[in-house]
């Protein structure tokens, strides 16, 4: 192990043991095990209709009260956690697998630096926002469109990215001994170039998952999101805002899960740019 190594793993290190990154860590792993757990936990189906028990208040029987359909809310809440969860981690996993590819062949090829480039500044002149929803207008509401929507506007980011990564590694020494040395490209890609996104993708990476989760929520909430039949916590905030001055818990319970989920996200995110920043390491 290198001194520059040794640095790196020790502010890791360092910054892992402070007490916000701690308790962003046990929130979101709480978070992840409720969902994980969500059909042994949740003592009704999210989906069920029960105009008898519509608008109850918090109690014993329904923890956080019932919707305008009778439907328990801590049900709904706990299989929200999933599709927030799911959305971030797939449109994250995807993003980064396309801008990588991407970002590679417009930062090593010249010829394609000017297609793929043209592109990406096309796609982010458009709003995510209003893009996600033109496509989920277009091809209709489903998760597997919602996950499209958000991630075609997060690709430009990571292809800028990787892209600027490849442009600084390029004029590095042992790159330009590697190519002299006939090393085929790629070869070069995989063991030169991959290796050195990986720190700023993993800061990237928690970003995009919080922009993400925040986007499904708030295309459910404008109604151009998931169906309303699937538990989320943007369509839990929609339903519930007709509503809001006599239940807001309706709206205020789904709307702190969305918020702590983010915050932790970030907080995360956060101390992974400190950590992994040279510039940072070399001053601790």
């Amino acid at each position: 192990m290198t001194t520059e190594s040794a640095s790196v793993r020790t502010q890791i290190l360092a910054t892992i043991k402070t007490w916000p990154v701690i308790t962003a860590l046990v929130i979101l792993g709480v978070i992840v095990l409720l969902a994980i757990l969500a059909p042994w936990l949740s003592p009704f189906d999210p989906t069920a209709i029960n105009p008898a028990s519509r608008l109850r208040p918090p109690s014993a029987d329904h923890w956080l009260g019932t919707d305008a359909m009778g439907r328990d809310a801590y049900s709904r809440a706990l299989y929200g956690a999933r599709i927030s969860l799911v959305v971030g981690l797939g449109v994250t996993i995807c993003s980064i697998a396309i801008g990588i590819f991407l970002g590679l062949m417009a930062g090593f090829f010249r010829t394609a630096d000017a297609i793929i480039m043209r592109l990406m500044d096309g796609l982010m002149a458009i709003p995510g926002i209003l893009l996600a929803i033109a496509l989920v207008s277009l091809i209709g509401a489903s998760l597997y469109t919602v996950l499209i929507a958000i991630m075609v506007p997060e690709i430009p980011r990571v292809v800028r990215l990787v892209r600027s990564v490849v442009l600084k590694v390029s004029n590095e020494p042992y790159i330009e001994a590697a190519i002299s040395l006939g090393t085929r490209t790629p070869t070069l890609l995989w063991r030169h170039f991959i290796p050195n996104t990986i720190a700023p993708l993993t800061v990237q990476g928690t970003y995009i998952f919080a922009a993400a989760v925040l986007t499904e929520a708030t295309l459910s909430f404008l109604g151009a999101g998931l169906p309303l039949d699937i538990p989320s916590w943007g369509n839990m905030m929609a339903q519930g805002r007709m509503y809001f001055q006599i239940k807001p818990y309706l709206v205020l319970f789904p709307g702190f899960f969305l918020a702590v989920t983010l915050l932790s996200v970030n907080i995360l995110g956060d101390a992974f740019r400190d950590a992994l920043d040279p510039r940072m390491v070399k001053r601790g």
